[in-house]
């Protein structure tokens, strides 16, 4: 035989060479492996093979090799062992434990590893019960030396992953092996403990004495190693354990923060204590690390590692780098101090009464040198302490932390100013961004959140030190008034002398204006009106008026500011003239004299902050405006006749702030006075004769707006077809701005006065009528007009019109391609670059928003017209006539504004008494129609991603092709939403939060995330709206409801089917239980929910809901259908006895009740065959581990016990049977 194991070996060191060679053919390479591989499943002689290469005479990856085998052996031939052979197995790997390994410093890590990997394969399937000693040979082991120690802290620490970090064994065994590892706790910590003390101790000893070099590091690496293996339990074991003796483990961290070598393992462990939760009382003795001498080490340890940070690239370069191992331990330390003040915050102020630390100064000066370091990264770590520590009621009254929420909003004036892009050396946080950031775009957007977490921490800072913080915006504005323009190296590409976004100018008002918008806001929550620096304001408003700056960045900063200070010039009125005056001046705003298109980004932004400030100020102080109305109205009318070149959007936006101040006259003849003439033109063109040819006729339309124009970039677009799109754009923008801000006043009595009130519902509630009704039923049949030709022109006819030049008219823009994709929009110069846009992108861009503004106005119709839109005569047929006209042709892109601006809307602000009539005439149709659509778009995904299995290799698609159908794929899950959305707002009434079922911003696993911490209720709360039982009462509409949500859950997205799964199914069919539900259909509804599961059974999101609704279906339909029991007997490996058990119990109601969770493991073991296993789970060779005797349960007497049998029992649960290992 050892003739075959030693010619064996050879061959297979062979294959393990011809393998790990880097020359070998891919050929070779897949044989030698195909046969080590058949070696370990079949070979007999595995063991004795093993041994042989893991001899240390061996290379190392032979050696690998041969402790593979090994673990292979262990982990699936285990069971199958005699009793002899397996205590072999255990002696062999203990010897190789003491004597099979080089010195510590020679061996290489990977054989440590498996090393310790072979050991605990074993303690998982024979600790404790088989092998009671382990521990203690463990500790036996520590003896033989360095190496040995080193060995004992992997398996130690490999041990405590396993069963408690990862769970990676059957539950029996788990607890069998923490319940004993808990017991021994006391003895391992001190035995961890002790080790550590030593070699900390030989390795300071020796570290500077020559010629011992090489032990030191050995004393070192153990050191090192037993720290990781302390991690490894801080975070479980109990606080005791960490506290005891007065803190002396967590002492003895704080001292290894100066070692450099271990400082940062050492802070590791310190952070894992430190952040750990648990009853309050345990956690007191943390407050021993706010003591001198704790908080000298933290302190020094930060300082010297931040000197040490960064360093020379070389001797004679004034460039530096950043030495990522303490930059790395700084942060950990940043950590440590932020876990500190977590602590701080639940323990000061509670039950245990703790006072504040006398050393809360030396604390906080260390966390704002954190937060006043050049790391961007650092900074932002320090956030939510700082929140928190403002927040708290005890401590945000100290004066200490007074002190420092000044200091904090100094602070703030550097680090809300956007510097430190990876690329760029202008800034000394450009070398930490360098290895915290992979790119500008990164930096950029990690920024982006960062400066949002500061925007709230200074808000709440505020709060405390309300004057103080009002004086240093003060002090920062009239800096930055004061300041020249600095352009920077980065000037703008198209404008000399004007800031680009990254210019330091334009980089220092963006910061400022931040920090003043915070705090004005906190300010007028904070202070009675006496208090507030009335005065000071107006000087900051005045100075800001008189800036004038030709740079429209910079324009855009001071608008903000304009506006942040608004709410002062409501105490002081006679300021508002010369602000509204100010934005005025700006909605007209160009860089140049004369106004050349095209603009640029940024001074279309300049434009549109302009408008939205003056509508921003009308919404919400329109009573303080309405004094200046007719200088406003006659200004406004001045601009649109001259030639001030606003575009549609700008003139609308002053139109909608008129409204919203004619809100104010609370009178309605005069209110519908002014909407008229206002509105006069708009009505005359969009009723005129021409437009109504054009807006019912699809060949008319398309040619009015040039679609059917063959147009090239240099000649470009006719000027009449533009003129004619502006001619439409400008209609709907005036429609869309009158129908959402005309109101009438929310004062009942004022209401009446004012003439607004028409009558009484029979319930007594008063029906209101609004000033712009009248007009709004005149526009209403061509807007009508114009979505039904809209619809109409996806028809292949109509779509044969499109010329060359705008054949793609109708696709996605590109911009919005990206927001379904979840692609990053943060680019940087987007505000230098002129706003081209090619013919095409113009269409394209016509069309989306012409589109959804008319649904735009219909949905805010409902809303604002209320009784007055929802008896208008028709409307239902009017309605259904327009809108859901060929709706087989229009594309998904274009379905999802219908459903979420209109139908939505429609449904949420319909009242009661129109259901019958108007919403389930629309509904019925719809979902059905929509049902069938999706089902059809599901089952091509579902194909696609079937087929594609196989022909993946043969042909590598063009990315184009593949970003096509992930773009079509994600519309299709984003229609999906959107679609089950509505049926959700109609049917389902909530009971307590829920997760945002559409937004295309949230990434897919944070919504997963999202998902876990609401998992689903034992009993659902949901009940049916008043809508959803009016559906019920139409039989088809209610079979179209329960059909499309159940067949969802098996469509590949897992938001969808958690949502539909725990909200929508259970509620829907609860309905129709106790009616005469077909057997077919209660089958198809659970075979629904058992192919839900095996889609997405691999979440356990989704898993749990759709387990629950199952057990739901179960329980409640299989008393009168007993075809539920057939179709549970068809789940693969299911256990009929246990099946027949859980429905004796079901159907017997003298059987003995169980436990709802209990019952709730029982079916899901039952139905655990349908659950689908995740791809990288599917070819996954099983391991099993066997529970071994009980630990802790006697089996129960059958006689008394005998009273002095009570020690007996004792004894005998703590000495283990003798037939170990």
């Amino acid at each position: 035989m050892a003739d075959q194991v030693a010619a064996m070996c050879d061959q297979l060191i062979k294959a393990v060479n011809v393998m790990m060679d880097p020359e070998t053919d891919q050929i070779y390479r897949l044989e030698a492996l195909k046969f080590c591989e058949e070696f370990k499943e079949t070979s007999t002689f595995c063991v004795p093979c093993g041994l042989q290469l893991a001899d240390k005479a061996q290379t190392a990856v032979v050696r690998h090799f041969g402790l593979q085998i090994l673990e292979h052996v262990i982990k699936f031939r285990w069971n199958n062992m005699q009793q002899q052979e397996k205590v072999q197995l255990k002696e062999c790997a203990m010897q190789l434990l003491s004597t099979g390994t080089h010195t510590i410093l020679e061996e290489e890590s990977h054989i440590k590893d498996a090393l310790s990997r072979i050991t605990v394969e074993m303690i998982k399937r024979e600790w404790p019960q088989h092998w009671p000693d382990m521990l203690k040979e463990m500790e036996a082991l520590t003896s033989h030396g360095e190496a040995q120690t080193e060995l004992v802290m992997l398996i130690l620490l490999r041990l405590a992953e396993d069963v408690i970090t990862f769970q990676t064994l059957p539950t029996q065994r788990r607890r069998d092996i923490q319940q004993t590892l808990t017991q021994n706790m006391e003895n391992i910590f001190s035995f961890m403990i002790a080790i550590l003390h030593v070699n900390v101790e030989d390795y300071r000893k020796l570290k500077g004495s020559p010629g011992h070099e090489l032990q030191a590091r050995a004393h070192c690496r153990v050191a090192v190693a037993t720290l990781n293996t302390l991690a490894g339990y801080i975070d479980w074991v109990s606080l005791v354990h960490i506290t005891c003796g007065n803190c002396h483990l967590l002492e003895m961290l704080c001292l290894l923060l100066s070692e450099p070598e271990l400082q940062l393992e050492a802070a590791e462990c310190l952070l894992i204590a430190i952040s750990r939760k648990g009853k309050l009382e345990d956690r007191k003795p943390f407050m021993l690390l706010f003591d001198d001498v704790a908080i000298h080490y933290i302190l020094s340890a930060a300082q010297s590692a931040d000197g040490l940070a960064i360093c020379k690239k070389s001797s004679d370069s004034q460039a530096v780098e950043v030495v990522e191992r303490r930059y790395i331990f700084l942060k950990r330390l940043c950590q440590v101090l932020c876990a500190l003040g977590g602590q701080l915050c639940s323990l000061v102020g509670s039950d245990v009464e703790v006072e504040v630390p006398a050393n809360l100064s030396k604390y906080m000066e260390a966390f704002l040198a954190f937060t006043t370091h050049s790391s961007q990264f650092l900074k932002s770590s320090t956030l939510a302490t700082w929140g928190a520590l403002f927040r708290h009621e005890t401590l945000s009254k100290d004066v200490v932390v007074v002190d420092k929420a000044i200091k904090y909003l100094r602070a703030c004036m550097t680090n809300l100013v956007k510097t430190g892009f990876p690329s760029r050396a202008d800034n000394p946080s450009c070398e930490y961004s360098r290895v915290d950031f992979d790119s500008d775009e990164d930096f950029n957007s990690f920024f982006h959140s960062f400066r949002a977490q500061q925007g709230e921490v200074v808000r709440i800072a505020c709060r405390i030190v309300p004057l103080e913080a009002f004086q240093i915006a003060a002090e920062w504005l009239q800096y930055q008034i004061a300041c020249p323009i600095d352009t920077g190296a980065t000037t703008s590409k198209t404008a000399e002398g004007l800031c680009s976004l990254l210019s330091p100018s334009v980089v220092q008002w963006d910061a400022m204006t931040v920090f003043m918008e915070c705090m004005v806001a906190q300010i007028f929550k904070n202070l009675e009106e006496e208090k507030l620096p009335v005065d000071q304001s107006m000087e900051l408003l005045q100075a800001v008026l008189n800036y004038d700056t030709n740079d429209p960045l910079i324009l855009s900063c001071v608008l903000t500011n304009v506006s942040a200070l608004f709410p002062f010039v409501t105490l002081r009125p006679h300021f508002l003239p010369p602000v509204l005056y100010k934005l005025f001046k700006a909605i007209t705003f160009e860089v140049g004299q004369e106004s050349k298109a095209p603009r640029t980004r940024a001074v279309k932004n300049v434009r549109r902050h302009a408008c939205s400030s003056i509508i921003k100020i009308c919404r919400d102080y329109p009573q303080f405006i309405l004094p200046c109305f007719d200088m406003f109205y006659n200004h406004v009318k001045k601009m649109f006749s001259g030639d001030a070149m606003l575009t549609n959007m700008e003139k609308c936006s002053l139109m909608e702030a008129l409204v919203l101040i004619s809100n104010q006259f609370k009178d309605f003849a005069k209110q519908k006075a002014f909407l008229d003439e206002l509105m006069a033109l708009v009505v005359a063109e969009w009723t005129s004769d021409e437009m109504r040819h054009v807006l019912w006729d699809p060949a008319m339309f398309l040619s009015f707006v040039g679609a059917d124009q063959v147009v090239t970039e240099q000649s470009k677009d006719t000027d009449t077809a533009a003129l004619n799109r502006g001619r439409l754009s400008f209609c709907l923008y005036a429609m869309l701005g009158v129908v959402k801000r005309a109101r009438w006043p929310v004062d009942l009595e004022e209401a009446k006065a004012g003439g607004f009130v028409m009558g009484y519902t029979p319930a007594g509630a008063p029906i209101y009528r609004n000033p712009c009704t009248a007009q709004f039923l005149v526009l209403l049949p061509n807007l009508l007009a114009l979505i039904r030709t809209h619809n109409s022109l996806y028809m292949p006819e109509n779509m044969a019109r499109l010329s060359v030049t705008f054949s793609r008219a109708h696709e996605v823009m590109d911009a919005e391609k990206n927001v379904v994709l979840g692609l990053s929009q943060h680019l940087l110069d987007i505000y230098d670059s002129p706003v081209y846009r090619t013919n095409l992108e113009r269409m394209q861009g016509f069309f989306t928003t012409l589109y959804d503004n008319c649904f735009h106005v219909l949905g805010n119709a409902g809303l604002s017209l209320q009784q007055e839109f929802y008896t208008i005569e028709r409307l239902a047929e009017e309605i259904s006539g327009s809108a859901f006209v060929s709706l087989d042709h229009v594309p998904d892109h274009r379905l999802r504004p219908m459903i979420r601006v209109f139908l939505r809307q429609l449904v949420v602000s319909c009242p009661q008494e129109y259901y019958n009539s108007l919403l389930c005439p629309l509904l019925g149709p719809l979902f059905a129609y929509m049902l069938q659509r999706l089902n059809a778009k599901w089952q091509v995904i579902n194909q696609r991603t079937s087929v594609n299995g196989e022909d993946e290799e043969e042909a590598v698609c063009q990315e184009s092709q593949v970003t096509q159908e992930m773009f079509e794929e994600q519309l299709v899950r984003l229609l999906t939403r959107e679609v089950l959305d509505l049926l959700a707002v109609s049917c389902i009434s909530k009971k307590g939060p829920e997760p945002a079922a559409n937004k295309e911003e949230v990434d897919e696993e944070d919504m997963m995330m999202d998902l876990v911490q609401t998992a689903s209720p034992a009993q659902p709360t949901e009940e049916l709206t008043e809508l959803g039982k009016c559906l019920m009462k139409h039989e088809n509409i209610y079979m179209t409801l329960l059909t499309l949500s159940f067949t969802s859950l098996s469509w590949k997205d897992t938001t969808n089917c958690h949502r539909t799964a725990s909200m929508v199914c259970w509620t829907l069919l609860r309905q129709v239980v106790g009616g005469n539900l077909l057997p077919e259909a209660v089958t198809w509804f659970y075979t629904s929910v058992l192919r839900g599961l095996q889609v997405h059974g691999q979440h356990e999101v989704c898993n749990s809901a759709l387990s629950q609704l199952a057990m739901l279906i179960y329980e409640n339909l299989r008393p009168r259908y007993v075809e539920l029991k057939a179709v549970m007997t068809q789940i693969p490996n299911i256990s009929v006895e246990a099946l027949d058990q859980y429905d004796h119990r079901l159907m017997d109601p003298n059987a003995p009740k169980v436990g709802d969770k209990k019952r709730k493991d029982q079916f899901k073991k039952l139905i655990a065959g349908t659950v689908g296993k995740a791809l990288c789970q599917q070819f996954r060779k099983e391991v099993h581990i066997r529970n071994l005797p009980s630990l802790f349960k006697k089996p129960k007497p059958d006689k008394d016990l005998l009273p002095n049998s009570e020690a007996l029992g004792l004894a005998a649960l703590f000495s283990p049977e003798d037939n170990t290992l």
